[in-house]
């Protein structure tokens, strides 16, 4: 066969000397058929969606973990994405994965994130019946907010993928994701924001190297580039031998050394970094913010979108409220939310 479909069916093919634990995009399905594209794989297609998404370049202006800093090499929810994404290619073309499926849903882990990063995730999680989670929201941003309440019609895997990348208090675990690209996409979640967030509390001078545990450094390196690379480096050999006896399961995640000295640096930083973060008047008035915003757009349901038809005005309000980046809530808030005059937006925060 010649002509496009026949790209697609190559790159189908070469699919079949990955991993017999890998995902197959010609398995793969859609909620609504479709016919497939002729030079990508469904896998492909689902990665391009999410990249061409608006809801993916509002992750530029959304916080990740410092709001509002005047540097400019702190991380946003956007290089956040970039770096876990990278981070599960490399893992996954080690261990002979379906590299496609994993950058997929990396791209899409996080589209449901609130602005203000988990300061404003906290806050929804408080205000909504039944509760907030960042996670469900990014499958209700692919399936349903996208094109209009229409949605990116992504296939399962990579929906599931993203449902269940989330970590909450499980650390290092991957399990959760039924695929391994899943898994590997959840390990990859935890190796890059313990990383990056270290660099930016040293940048904020919120740490000192010196700081940093001890059992850290020794396992995991002295500098950044060198934890990544432990980190990235276990996880293929510790998953690789986990796999590669006859007759046994496979698995994704570290080494016990490894994942014990991640587990010590994760702590950490919830200790000495987050909890501090989450006390500055920065954090404080981000909530504000949300809390007057959600209020507000229950008064008015006009302002929000009328999609997805049949959802209620909450509901609504809070795919409006969550898709907002940290700078549109700051201006909508001013806008309607505050007396002339007064100024309760998140201060201009860290500046090294």
């Amino acid at each position: 066969m010649t002509g496009p479909h026949a790209v697609r069916q190559r790159l189908e093919e070469r699919e079949e000397s990955l991993s017999s634990f890998a995902a197959r995009s010609r398995l793969s399905r859609r909620d609504r058929p479709e016919p497939p594209c002729p030079l990508r794989t469904a896998f492909q297609q689902d990665r391009d969606r999410i990249l061409y998404s608006k809801a993916f370049r509002r992750l530029k202006h959304k916080t990740q973990v410092f709001i509002n800093p005047e540097g400019d090499h702190y991380m946003t929810r956007l290089t956040h994405t970039l770096e876990v994404a990278q981070t599960a290619r490399t893992i996954t073309r080690a261990l002979k994965l379906n590299e496609d499926l994993a950058e997929a849903i990396a791209l899409g882990h996080d589209l449901g994130h609130t602005p203000f990063g988990h300061v404003g995730e906290e806050v929804l999680d408080q205000l909504v019946p039944g509760g907030f989670r960042h996670s469900e929201q990014s499958l209700r941003v692919v399936d349903f907010m996208e094109k209009q309440g229409q949605g990116l019609n992504l296939t399962a895997e990579v929906r599931e993928g993203i449902l269940n990348h989330s970590k909450g208090k499980e650390g290092f675990d991957p399990q959760g994701p039924q695929t391994l690209e899943g898994q590997v996409v959840k390990l990859a979640d935890a190796i890059a924001y313990i990383n990056h967030d270290t660099s930016d509390a040293l940048r904020a001078g919120l740490l000192t190297p010196q700081d940093l545990p001890a059992q850290v450094t020794a396992i995991l390196g002295q500098t950044p580039s060198e934890r990544v690379n432990t980190l990235i480096t276990d996880a293929v050999e510790f998953s690789w031998s986990a796999t590669g006896e006859e007759g046994t399961e496979p698995v994704i995640g570290l080494s016990p050394q490894v994942r014990e000295a991640a587990e010590a640096l994760r702590e950490f930083l919830f200790r000495r970094v987050y909890f501090q973060l989450s006390r500055l008047e920065e954090a404080q008035a981000a909530r504000r913010v949300v809390r007057a915003l959600y209020s507000f757009l229950l008064q008015h349901p006009e302002r929000v979108a009328p999609y997805p038809a049949g959802e209620t005005v909450e509901r609504r309000v809070v795919d409006y409220l969550a898709g907002m980046t940290d700078h549109f809530a700051q201006r909508l808030a001013q806008e309607v939310a505050w007396p002339a005059g007064q100024n309760l937006a998140p201060g201009r925060g860290v500046s090294r």
